[in-house]
């Protein structure tokens, strides 16, 4: 009996241990902060956004129904157009208004930076048609197209970025999707910018067409709407009339617009700064473009002179053609 009482209870003991045993828990790890937000793209062939951003919960909005930014006068804002260094690059912006017109990629950002302040002050709304660039005056508009499939949007600029090599300018959730990003993540497009002065926003006006107007054939022979201040919000009474041009010699083409107001504009602009000498300045509607051209040049280096003068003077492209 003594015998078994004993065995009873170093069989008691040995299963009590066991079941101490099975009950205690894994010492915690020192490492109690989160995991860092992933960087890497979506794994797709077309690309796509950061693993914790893309589009919103709120699918009951009609995206495509989002009004454009309506260019309108604004200041500059002092301290969001200061230098300023980000990733070890130094970038100087515009404090006011100039010609510009760039080719190059856009990305877009989403639900990761909603509601979050942007380089202006103002809280990033996704579903607003806005953008970011890294010189561009804050505030300002620039007319941005996909040339792939030919869609355009005007956006507000009220943030700094992107800050990657490859990327031209950031474009919100809403913008990015009307102009048919929003799958592959990123792509090209042109950006031009809007001169937004009184007197340009006047001449659009009048004219019911946006203050810039890139060409629909090449980001080369694209140029912006040149308002000449002492137009006093008229268009041209002063320029010479449209004329045919020989076929021979050599021309600086300065722009091709859809509107021929635009071109007489641009065309003035050229004969008030006389950036063509002797030559004449001539507005040729071609194949459904209004062509401001200069000429012509009896050489191919006397009209990259004068093309020269005018990518100098008015900061636009400007290509030389031998018709």
């Amino acid at each position: 009996m003594v015998i078994f009482q004993k065995s009873f209870i170093i069989l008691w003991l040995v299963l009590l241990a066991g079941c101490a045993s099975t009950n205690s828990t894994k010492p915690e790890s020192t490492n109690t902060k989160s995991p860092p937000a992933k960087q890497s793209k979506e794994s797709n062939n077309k690309g796509g956004y950061y693993l914790d951003d893309g589009p919103g919960d709120n699918t009951s909005i009609d995206i495509a129904s989002i009004p454009d930014a309506e260019p309108r006068t604004e200041k500059p804002l002092v301290s969001s157009n200061k230098p300023y260094q980000a990733l070890g690059q130094k970038y100087v912006p515009m404090k006011t208004y100039a010609p510009y017109s760039k080719q190059g990629v856009a990305s877009w950002y989403g639900k990761r930076y909603h509601g979050r302040k942007t380089s202006s002050g103002e809280v990033y709304d996704m579903y607003g048609m806005s953008a970011a660039h890294t010189t561009l005056p804050i505030p300002s508009y620039v007319k941005v197209v996909n040339p792939t499939n030919g869609r355009a949007v005007v956006v507000r600029v009220n943030d700094r970025g992107p800050f990657k090599h490859d990327r031209l300018i950031d474009l919100s959730y809403a913008a990015a999707y009307k102009l048919g990003l929003v799958a592959q993540g990123s792509g090209l497009v042109e950006v031009t910018a809007i001169d937004t002065s009184p007197e340009a926003l006047s001449i659009a006006a009048k004219t019911n067409v946006a203050a810039v107007e890139p060409s629909s054939t090449s980001t080369a022979q694209t140029t912006e709407l040149i308002s000449s201040s002492n137009t006093n919000n008229t268009l041209i009474s002063q320029s010479a009339p449209s004329k045919a041009i020989s076929p021979s010699g050599y021309y600086v083409q300065a722009g091709a617009f859809k509107s021929e107001a635009n071109g007489e504009l641009l065309q003035k602009k050229i004969m008030d700064l006389d950036l063509a000498g002797d030559a004449a300045v001539t507005n040729v509607y071609n194949n459904g473009l209004h062509r401001v051209k200069l000429g012509p040049f009896s050489s191919k280096r006397e009209a990259d002179i004068h093309a020269n003068k005018v990518r100098s003077q008015l900061n636009i492209s400007a290509i030389v053609t031998n018709q």
